[in-house]
């Protein structure tokens, strides 16, 4: 059995045009989550769920190919990202933002394989995983999409223009928070070059 990548299998989900919407509808996932609070370049427990996230989803595909020979593509980092007043985030004032970063776990993978992760990710860091992690699944159904290329602190024009334009224009509100599938290792990658999906769940306007 080859080893499933889910960017290639779930194109519909990783991929979106650049400079407009277009409308998906996102099924029903499982991931492995943590929250946190506050500036994610300054937040000290923002860099440890990142360090987390990876750690429990690298051990769930190594346990996954040795126990039932199912392997696979560790899916990119999400994230969800909110504030108590939305123009917090247009406006980029990072320190009032609310958050949960995940990585996306196949259905194959239950939560025996997660609980395991857990525990062999607890022995190596040496220190209690973080309140929050947990394995959940999200549900987002209809949703907007768009591809940004380019540094995260330029995506508020583009965030303004949906929330002030396009969804008033087609009678829509939203149905969760707004949702970034980061594409591109920022580690590796030049700012101006970074690819991340940026995703609104959204509904009929009452």
């Amino acid at each position: 059995m080859g080893k499933v990548d889910f960017k290639k299998t779930l194109s519909k989900l990783y991929s979106a045009p650049i400079g407009r919407f277009a409308a998906i509808d996102v099924p029903a996932l499982q991931f492995v989550k943590i929250d946190g609070k506050g500036d994610p370049n300054r937040e000290p427990g923002y860099a440890q769920a990142i360090e987390w996230l990876y750690s429990v989803s690298y051990a769930m595909k190594f346990a996954s190919k040795a126990r039932s020979g199912r392997d696979y593509v560790v899916p990119p980092l999400e994230g969800l990202w909110w504030a108590d007043d939305p123009a917090d985030f247009v406006n980029r004032r990072k320190h009032r933002w609310k958050w949960t970063m995940m990585i996306m776990v196949p259905d194959f993978v239950g939560r025996p394989l997660y609980d395991d992760a857990v525990t062999k990710t607890h022995g190596k860091r040496g220190e209690p995983p973080p309140e929050t992690l947990r394995l959940e699944s999200l549900d987002e159904g209809r949703s907007l999409q768009t591809l940004h290329v380019g540094s995260y602190d330029d995506e508020g024009p583009i965030l303004a223009r949906l929330h002030d334009e396009v969804m008033p224009a087609e009678g829509l509100t939203f149905a969760g928070p707004h949702h970034e599938i980061y594409l591109s290792d920022p580690r590796k990658t030049e700012p101006e070059k970074l690819k991340t999906i940026l995703r609104q769940p959204i509904r009929r306007a009452d």
